[in-house]
């Protein structure tokens, strides 16, 4: 299979990432400073990703606003225009989250759908929109001196605020920018024509702002207790079993999915999502086995957390397991000791505007 290349391909090639195949995707994994420092200067300083994996689909006319309330499982009109939102897609059938999707609301009747690379044809089947991911490259810039170091550049990018979206003009180049993310620290998102996203990514890296890959953008989001889509979830998972009861708009009439969530809500779930943080160095793996005095569980990813200096992990496990109790979880035959954990493993104060 051919790999598709972002437009900023070449940046990272000549900056000596290493690149591996991600979701149909050629993208840097990591660049010569290594996954750890680019972890660390995200938490101390400020990085950048070019995520421009990620879809976009745009949602606009009249009827979009409907056509996403009735289908997402959040309530959109909880924002408004110049706002961004979580949200899930769910299978009507067992409500498991076909997609987690962040809804950038661009204008009063224009939205841009940002599903995980391999579900963009999948959410363009269930909203309808026209898919724009070839159009455009989407960098995010992250860290607490994401905005100040943002501001070199663009001063109107560096000042769009948390989960606020606005277009500005970047390099010169019409931009949507909005205040998400996904490691836990402020910063924003940069989506840009193509033919202008080196230029930005030239003048960010000009400004200090160091490259990060997808290897630091996954130990970022699991120190942070963000769900990875085929790991928190995916098929067979759904918002409740992931303790993202809070991305569901009960008070909507309907959505997609609705009446097996809400029959699942009645009977309680089975599984629910818990942070594990283990002994030493040495990290679990996706698929382990975690032993605990309530039966068993599985976890769904883990990793060695460079800024608490052991292993962490996010696991399934029985409803009843409480936080603090020790569960065992065996990596490859041999018992890892671990404690369970309240998410975040890693907490950061909200700033931006």
């Amino acid at each position: 299979m051919t790999l598709r290349q972002t437009a900023l391909h070449a940046a990272h090639t000549d900056l000596g990432a290493k690149m591996v195949p991600f979701g149909g995707w050629d993208m840097p994994v990591s660049y010569p400073l290594g996954t750890i420092e680019e972890h660390m200067t995200c938490r101390r300083s400020a990085v950048m990703f070019d995520v421009s994996h990620l879809g976009t689909v745009r949602v606009e006319g009249a009827g979009s606003f409907d056509s996403l309330q009735r289908v997402l499982t959040n309530d959109l009109t909880k924002v408004g225009p110049g706002r961004a939102q979580y949200t899930h897609l769910l299978d009507p059938d067992d409500a498991s989250v076909i997609d987690d999707i962040i809804v950038w609301w661009v204008d009063d009747e224009v939205f841009d759908v940002m599903p995980n690379a391999s579900n963009t044809e999948r959410v363009v089947r269930y909203l309808g929109g026209r898919d724009t991911t070839a159009t455009r490259s989407v960098i995010a810039v992250q860290g607490p001196a994401a905005r100040e170091m943002a501001s070199r550049v663009s001063p109107e990018a560096a000042t769009v605020g948390r989960f606020r979206v606005e277009r500005v003009s970047v390099c010169g180049a019409p931009c949507v920018v909005a205040g998400t993310g996904y490691t836990g620290e402020d910063g924003i998102e940069i989506a840009v024509p193509n033919d202008h996203a080196r230029v930005v990514w030239d003048a960010l890296m000009a400004a200090g702002v160091i490259p990060a890959g997808l290897g630091a953008r996954d130990t970022l989001r699991l120190e942070a207790g963000l769900p990875l889509h085929g790991h928190e979830l995916g098929a067979g998972i759904t918002p409740l079993q992931a303790n993202l009861n809070w991305v569901v708009g009960w008070r909507k009439p309907d959505f997609q999915g609705r009446a097996a969530l809400l029959a699942e809500q009645e009977r309680g779930v089975s599984r629910v999502l818990r942070g594990i943080a283990t002994e030493g160095r040495r990290p679990s793996r996706e698929g382990s086995v975690v032993r605990t005095a309530q039966g068993d569980g599985v976890v769904t990813s883990g990793n060695f957390s460079p800024v608490l200096g052991h292993g962490i992990a996010m696991a399934f496990l029985p409803p009843s397991v409480a936080e603090g109790e020790s569960v065992e979880i065996d990596v490859r035959g041999s018992v890892l000791a671990g404690r369970v954990v309240a998410l975040p493993f890693v907490r950061k104060p909200a700033s931006g505007a």
